[in-house]
């Protein structure tokens, strides 16, 4: 049964390799990654050795390893900013100059936009809601989101630089 174990593995593991990919662009990453699929599936997968589904149970495997690998990384970065945060004695100080740079490039992309455009998209970040929009603006709801969807790409694609 071991040596039908091992193949079953040996077969899988190139297109395990291609679905990590899908994950991670880092090899070594990828490569922890597919490793780790197969440590967390060795209790169970005697029962997929030669089943139609052993590559679909091991992408789900993977996919959760993913998730919350993801998810402790997200929680450990918050708390080193919010511990950064608390142990700042001396209080920080903005660059001046580059925030006003910063709101001279929003203001030129702003000023891109037609001034029903302009009018609709800071209604919209005030937290207008949709319909409160559309109702004082006289246009439907669904081309309010539409413009909205449609102004943000464009604000985005000009302001690039700051992504």
């Amino acid at each position: 049964m071991r040596t039908l174990i091992d193949a079953t593995i040996q077969k899988s593991k190139p297109v395990m390799a291609k679905i990590a990919h899908k994950f991670t662009a880092d090899p070594y990453e990828r490569e922890e990654l597919v490793q780790e699929t197969y440590i967390r599936s060795l209790p169970s997968i005697d029962k997929f050795v030669d089943h139609p589904k052993l590559i679909p149970w091991l992408y789900v495997i993977m996919k959760n390893i993913y998730i919350n690998k993801y998810r402790r990384v997200g929680i450990h970065r918050k708390a080193e900013k919010e511990l950064m945060v608390t142990n700042t004695m001396e209080p920080t100080t903005r660059n001046q100059a580059e925030s006003s740079f910063i709101i001279k490039d929003i203001e030129t992309a702003m000023s891109c936009l037609s001034p029903e455009n302009q009018d609709i998209f800071t209604m919209y970040m005030e937290g207008f809601k949709y319909r409160e929009i559309g109702s004082q603006m006289g246009i439907k709801e669904g081309t309010i989101k539409t413009r909205i969807h449609t102004i943000r790409k464009e604000l985005k694609r000009k302001l690039r630089t700051y992504q």
